[in-house]
């Protein structure tokens, strides 16, 4: 155990989250970023030609949304200089700056603007454009030449309650309702588009305007299983009229879709195994394969309104590649020929926008973190937008190689200043449906930068890899995941980089989920890190919110029908058989997984006397955002590693095992 890291925890939340969404609006670069030292709120930024930074919404104001759980896009520039963006606080979608909109704050049922009654600027408040009733919004749109923001508009309906001593059986669970919604800028009710799916996402005006298409899907798949790609006319009020489904279906996976013209969509869907782009005529002639690659150009939808490519006049940006790089390509349909950028980063996430001859993105690379980068796509000349982070020195960095072992991929980041078999720790990403990147990970540093190994493992069910692998864990969840993390554990172990007696397993969500299922179903991890984790599938499935509430009919299966594979897999039931402690940890807002699952898992320890120890932070949802909880999440991993694997952890607060003799 190393303890002259210069590495803290303070770094890890300061520099490992990223910008979401980017857009380029005429000569400016729009941005969202992370504030976890303002709360965790995301702040929308953009940059002029004078390269300077500003924040485009006031302090206090979080610019995120809870469209699925997961959010949506949450903000879009307008032309006049003012921005819409949805406030976390209240869920609803707010106009700042640009030029006035008489009258929109009471049109909405919203307070009126404060301050100096001017459009938003210095000393105005953002005007509320939808109504206070509860109802989320997300995935906003801009039409072309109309006055106004579509968005999907999620309602969820009040419980039905049993009064008490009745006898009956509970009502069945209520279903939220989401539709196509289009939103005036100057004020005036919402108006309904499309009610059509049961989850609907990536609307888009024709360019005639007489035509809108988006992607829906329903239960019990989930989006990367099979979506539609639906096209309706418009009529003269604005409201979509039948639609037909031009490409997807169950089995095919459309994730993003841009009118080529008004007779043609440019389609991300997966017919043939792997996310490519697909030309989509609308006269009923088969879809084309504009670039046909034996890799993913996409990943699982997971929030709504990311886009993996943009038209840029006749050509197409792109991203392309696995989860160990992925590059940015400049595609000409017409011919299929497929260039990629010269750029130093070797991961794009999926935000991709063109204007001009300039392209956006954000980046990173195994030493550089995600940041906002432009790209001249006449000259090759990029540039760096986001504000410097203060990074750890390149000799404290690990330098990650992507290995596999007997088929499972994975990412391994050596320890700092050990030679022999070393401390290693299996990273599990969350998902499942999911990807860890080969990238700048400064928690993955703190760890490495003190003498702990680790591996970043791409389990069976990951994405990026194509649909074969992906549905390796169709039915197999806590089977082939558990077994996978166990195979890079066995082959690091045969290898002599991993100590065969301290290994240790930590994950998020999902990820926790794989790590305490593998710390009762297997032998070979000396203890169990989980972040919000499902510990009880069968509870999970009948308590989680409706976006995810049958994604266990495609993971482990169909209920009550295959309820004992259920019970087979429960790390909650299987307690008794844990090779280890576990450090359980949860977020007392957390909607996807409910806080209930660790104190499940951590009341089946206690009954078989297995030491463990469970920590909450208030105010935080799925995933940490705020620095204080980030810092104490981190000390306490580490405190954690030290007891297990015995070494000392002085620079962090002792952390105390229930039923463990200190």
């Amino acid at each position: 155990m190393l303890n002259d890291s210069p590495i803290r925890p303070v770094d890890v939340a300061r520099v490992d989250d990223r910008p979401l969404w980017v857009e380029i609006l005429g000569e400016e670069v729009w941005w969202d970023e992370p504030r976890p030292h303002e709360g965790g709120r995301r702040c929308v930024v953009r940059r002029g030609p004078d390269g300077v930074p500003r924040d485009a919404i006031p302090q206090g104001w979080n610019s995120r949304n809870r469209l699925i759980e997961y959010g949506g896009r949450s903000w879009r520039p307008l032309p006049d200089g003012g921005v819409v963006f949805t406030n976390w606080a209240d869920q609803r979608i707010y106009l700042y700056g640009g030029q006035p909109a008489p009258g929109s704050g009471e049109a909405a049922g919203g307070p009126a603007r404060a301050g100096d009654g001017d459009s938003g600027g210095d000393g105005g408040q953002p005007v509320p454009l939808t109504p206070d009733d509860g109802a989320r919004y997300g995935d906003l749109y801009l039409p072309p030449g109309l006055r106004e923001v579509w968005a999907v508009r999620e309602t969820h309906p009040a419980p039905e309650t049993t009064a008490p001593g009745t006898g009956a059986e509970p009502a069945p669970r209520s279903l939220p309702c989401r539709e196509l919604v289009a939103v005036p800028l100057d004020g005036g009710p919402v108006r309904l588009i499309v009610r059509a799916q049961h989850f609907l996402t990536n609307p888009r005006l024709s360019p005639d305007g007489t035509h809108i298409a988006w992607i829906g899907w329903d239960h019990p798949a989930m989006p990367w299983d099979g979506t539609e790609l639906c096209v309706a006319p418009l009529d003269a009020l604005g409201s979509a009229g039948p639609y037909r489904v031009v490409a997807g279906g169950p089995e095919e996976s459309v994730i993003q879709a841009e009118w080529r013209d008004d007779g043609a969509l440019y389609a991300l869907t997966d017919p043939d195994g792997w996310w490519n782009l697909h030309l989509v005529p609308l006269d009923g002639s088969p879809a084309r394969n504009l670039a046909p690659l034996q890799e993913d150009c996409g990943d699982a939808v997971w929030r709504l309104g990311n886009t993996w490519f943009s038209l840029a006049g006749d050509r197409i940006v792109l991203v392309h590649g696995t989860p160990d790089r992925r590059r940015l390509g400049v595609l000409d349909p017409a011919t299929g020929e497929m260039t990629d950028l010269d750029a130093p980063p070797t991961y794009w996430n999926p935000t991709v926008s063109t204007g001009g001859d300039l392209v956006a993105g954000v980046a990173a690379s195994p030493y550089t973190p995600f940041e906002v980068v432009t790209v001249d796509l006449r000259t090759g000349a990029h540039a760096v937008l986001s504000p410097e982070k203060e990074l750890p020195d390149r000799d404290v960095l690990p330098d990650p190689e992507a290995v596999t072992f007997d088929g499972v991929h994975a990412h391994l980041y050596p320890p700092r200043g050990v030679t022999g078999p070393a401390p290693y720790v299996i990273f599990v990403h969350g998902g499942p449906t999911s990807a860890s990147t080969m990238v700048l990970d400064v928690e993955i540093a703190y760890f490495t930068s003190r003498g702990i190994g680790v591996a970043d493992v791409n389990y069976g069910g990951s994405t990026g890899y194509g649909r074969a692998y992906r549905e390796r864990l169709r039915h197999q969840w806590g089977v082939v995941d558990v077994r996978d993390c166990e195979t890079v554990a066995h082959g690091l172990i045969a290898a002599g980089r991993a100590h065969p007696s301290k290994v240790a397993i930590r994950g998020g969500s999902a990820g926790g989920w794989t790590s305490v299922a593998a710390l009762v179903h297997s032998k070979v991890f000396r203890g169990a890190v989980a972040h919000y984790a499902i510990t009880d599938p069968e509870g999970w499935a009948a308590e989680t919110h409706d976006f995810e509430s049958r994604y266990l009919d495609g993971l482990i299966g169909p209920l009550p029908e295959t309820r004992q594979r259920y019970l087979d897999r429960s790390p909650t039931l299987h307690a008794a058989n844990a090779s280890g402690p576990a450090l359980l940890m949860h977020g007392l807002e957390d909607a996807i997984v409910d806080p209930v699952q660790a104190e499940r898992f951590a009341a089946a320890l206690e009954r078989e006397g297995t030491p463990w120890a469970y920590l909450t932070f208030p105010g935080e949802q799925h995933g940490w955002r705020r620095e204080e909880t980030i810092i104490a999440a981190m000390e306490a991993e580490l405190a954690f590693y030290g007891l297990i694997f015995g070494f000392p952890t002085p620079e962090v607060p002792p952390l105390t095992l229930r039923g463990m003799h200190q």
